[in-house]
């Protein structure tokens, strides 16, 4: 899964710059068309999640509001912010590496697409080959963060 890989390089290059390695591309007819990782830190915002980045960016290319012909490949399950962007901006699937216990918003915690009434709800996905590659990343990067 080619575009999962390059979600994972996104992720890694957050962490140059100090953010939590989460990475994403948007895929449009086969082709990545966004790319976004996080950058709250370097921005100082603390909505400018990976996902967050991709939709801006996709939506500017395409010139459109909505993706609904389009996918999402995140290597961390999406935050209940992240989940409800993805269904404002209608994407057509979320692809997602390694489940968050603590701050996910599709399966793991918030459910957003099980208990609001968004309007669009995107079929989702979970890609487990990934799923060790993106938590050790994480777990890597909160460890080297309390050692500092």
């Amino acid at each position: 899964m080619d575009f999962m890989k390059q979600a994972l390089i996104l992720a890694q290059r957050a962490v140059t710059h100090d953010d939590v390695p989460i990475g994403a591309v948007i895929v449009r007819d086969g082709k990545i068309i966004a790319r976004g990782e996080n950058r709250v830190q370097i921005k100082r915002n603390p909505t400018l999640h990976a996902e967050i980045v991709a939709i801006n960016q996709a939506c500017k290319k395409i010139g459109a509001k909505f993706l609904d012909d389009c996918d999402i490949y995140v290597t961390l399950e999406p935050c209940a912010m992240c989940a409800t962007a993805i269904s404002l901006a209608r994407l057509r699937a979320v692809y997602f590496a390694a489940q968050d216990p603590k701050g996910g918003g599709i399966i793991s915690n918030a459910r957003i697409y099980e208990t609001d009434r968004h309007l669009w709800h995107p079929d989702v996905h979970e890609i487990p080959e990934f799923a060790d590659a993106s938590a050790q990343m994480l777990r890597d990067f909160f460890a080297m963060r309390r050692r500092k």
